[in-house]
């Protein structure tokens, strides 16, 4: 009987994968810390834009993740100790950069914001197809340029106009590629951790 009840509790709504780990605060603080540590590594994956200061970098990526698999208050967590630590002057922001007075830190902001919007949508259920997976991706994606491009306008004195097109359009094609990575793995781990309860 526990062997029919695993699976059925691993797919229901109101649990993320990061719940199917067996509950502790040791889990939830390595979580939130290993949740930071993939960003900052994820953001070194950077390459320059030209004519942007914004690189094209895995931390947006790495951000929606943890929303999603983490859920919105360890999410937010794991994005605010990024943050915060690399405030602080830990070179694991894009291009091993630190601190808050560069153009591209309302990305990061956006960030923390995503991923705790897209972990509160996994609660929900939402990374649990490839439709729901895309909807949440896309949604955390606008969230992090709601923030990011004007702020990007504001630090470096561009238009709004001027900081869409430097912060916001070269990016577009790469943020559709990361949304079909997530379609395909989010909904593949909530299968196998189906079969595997």
């Amino acid at each position: 009987m526990s062997t029919a009840a695993a699976p059925a509790r691993s797919l229901r709504p109101g649990i993320v994968l990061a719940d199917l780990i067996p509950a502790s605060r040791a889990r939830d603080i390595a979580l939130v810390v290993g949740a930071a540590a993939l960003t900052g590594l994820a953001a070194q994956l950077s390459v320059p834009v030209p004519g942007s200061p914004v690189p094209v970098s895995g931390q947006t990526f790495a951000a929606l993740l943890v929303g999603t698999a983490l859920g919105a208050r360890r999410g937010f967590l794991s994005l605010a100790l990024y943050a915060v630590v690399g405030m602080a002057g830990v070179p694991w922001f894009a291009q091993g950069t630190s601190g808050y007075g560069m153009p591209s830190f309302g990305y990061i902001l956006g960030m923390l914001l995503a991923a705790t919007v897209v972990g509160a949508l996994a609660r929900r259920g939402a990374d649990r197809s490839v439709l729901r997976t895309a909807g949440a991706m896309a949604l955390g994606s606008a969230l992090v340029y709601a923030v990011g491009v004007p702020y990007l306008a504001l630090a470096t004195g561009m238009t709004l106009g001027q900081a869409v097109s430097a912060g916001l359009v070269p990016f577009l094609i790469g943020d559709a590629l990361k949304a079909a990575l997530a379609m395909g793995a989010l909904p593949a781990a909530w299968k196998l951790a189906g079969r595997r309860g």
